[in-house]
């Protein structure tokens, strides 16, 4: 059986597949446009990131306005240590950013992709 599913830190290159192609031209077409595999691995970590219930709320919350962590405890129904913690993965994967003003500091999506990455998935969900 071949499938994709190699550990991070496994040299692809040496790998060989016990598979045969059955449409090698296919194959070598495509091989040249494939990302590398740290690229491919930095890909899986971040649909990691998004795949976690409490960090989308908190994405689609971003989303609609910049928010402090109390505001977002609050709507999300949670601890402020449990939204601090989530927030902090959400900012180390580059997808909110934060600001402090006074005393606060205020939270917001990190850039116009994300919010176009959560609209393309509300989108294919509700298909």
């Amino acid at each position: 059986m071949c499938y994709f599913g190699q550990k991070a830190g496994v040299n692809m290159e040496n790998k060989k597949s016990d598979c045969e192609a059955i449409n090698l031209d296919l194959v070598e077409r495509i091989r040249p446009n494939m990302p590398e595999m740290n690229t491919l691995y930095e890909l899986s970590d971040f649909f990691k990131v998004m795949g976690d219930g409490t960090r989308i709320q908190l994405l689609w919350a971003l989303e609609e306005s910049e928010m402090c962590v109390g505001d977002l405890a609050v709507l999300l129904n949670m601890t402020k240590s449990a939204v601090s913690h989530q927030l902090k993965v959400l900012r180390t994967a580059k997808l909110v950013k934060a600001q402090k003003k006074g005393k606060n500091v205020i939270y917001a999506l990190d850039d116009y992709h994300v919010k176009n990455i959560l609209e393309k998935a509300l989108e294919h969900v509700r298909e």
